[in-house]
């Protein structure tokens, strides 16, 4: 059994509301930690809305509990058409989230069996307290430097790997590599788009991080070596041109595992050069040299493509 980040803070954050609740010597105490316990979420934001949801719709709780107790007494029928009004007045405003919450305070009105300021002051710091230490505890998220390095490489590592087989079946003419490592590729993109994603909703101040547009041109690139395949499967004899693509291949693997700053721009120039030379060589001799260069056609497009990703 592990015992994850965000069940430590919500220990911690929980246990923290109800003992300073109870060190204030407020009338149900422990509601504080409930009210921790609800809105300690995945992220910043999600918290910071799961408050004010909470929030709003803990003080509507109160208003029209107060009002229908006033009016009706406080007898076990006069729930039915709070309940009847105040659901739907939540579901308006989009707070349905705090519904469970505003109940609970709602209870406590009922059980206290009056309503005077000194029930209001109570509630209102057990509001404050559940609430204020969960959007405490939540300020701090790990960070995710070292997780985000480790899936670049991974991903690197994964693309050289691929690009590699193409190379080695174009120049070769045969392989029998079974794509694993596409299938390991999609889900280690998912992974870390996921984890991009995490680190957007955890910085109140801006709505998205270079960590988000990396991994999205690593998708995009990933969706190019996807479509590469077809076209090197479909080689059907070893041509000049494509032993020549294969090494290329081979070179834009080689800077996947060891990277430097003007990879790529070296790159466009030799493929640049490939495609310069390929032109220039005579017309194809038969059908099947005309299939397999338009396959090595295709295939320089978007290895361009992939390039101008990198």
């Amino acid at each position: 059994m592990r015992i994850g980040f965000r069940t430590l803070k919500t220990a911690v954050g929980v246990s923290a509301a109800i003992a300073l609740a109870y060190a204030l010597q407020l009338e149900f105490y422990t509601s504080a930690g409930i009210l921790t316990l609800l809105c300690i979420q995945k992220t910043r934001r999600e918290s910071l809305a799961a408050v004010l949801e909470r929030l709003y719709a803990c003080l509507i709780g109160i208003g029209l509990a107060g009002a229908f107790f006033w009016a009706l007494g406080f007898k076990p029928w006069a729930i039915l058409p709070l309940f009847l009004l105040f659901i739907p007045i939540t579901v308006r405003l989009r707070v349905t989230g705090g519904i469970a919450s505003s109940s609970v305070i709602m209870m406590h009105l009922y059980v206290h069996g009056s309503f005077d300021a000194s029930f209001l002051l109570n509630e209102l710091a057990i509001i404050a307290i559940g609430l204020g230490v969960a959007l405490v505890v939540n300020v701090y998220m790990p960070g995710i430097d070292k997780q985000v390095q480790r899936y670049k490489e991974e991903i690197d590592r994964l693309m050289a790997v691929v690009l590699e087989e193409y190379a080695k079946y174009m120049k070769e003419g045969y392989g029998l590599w079974d794509g694993k490592e596409l299938l390991e590729l999609s889900e280690v993109l998912s992974k870390a788009r996921n984890l991009a994603i995490l680190e957007v909703e955890n910085n109140l101040t801006r709505r998205s991080n270079p960590f988000y547009h990396y991994f999205d041109r690593k998708q995009q690139q990933f969706q190019i070596l996807e479509r590469m395949l077809p076209m090197v499967s479909r080689m059907g004899i070893q041509l000049e041109q494509g032993v020549r693509l294969g090494e290329f291949l081979e070179n834009i693997a080689y800077s996947l595992r060891h990277p430097s700053p003007d990879d790529f721009s070296r790159h466009a120039d030799k493929l640049r050069a490939i495609r310069e030379l390929h032109r220039g060589l005579p017309m194809p001799d038969n059908r099947a040299e005309f299939e397999n260069r338009a396959n090595l056609y295709g295939l320089a497009n978007e290895l361009e493509g992939f390039i101008q990703k990198g």
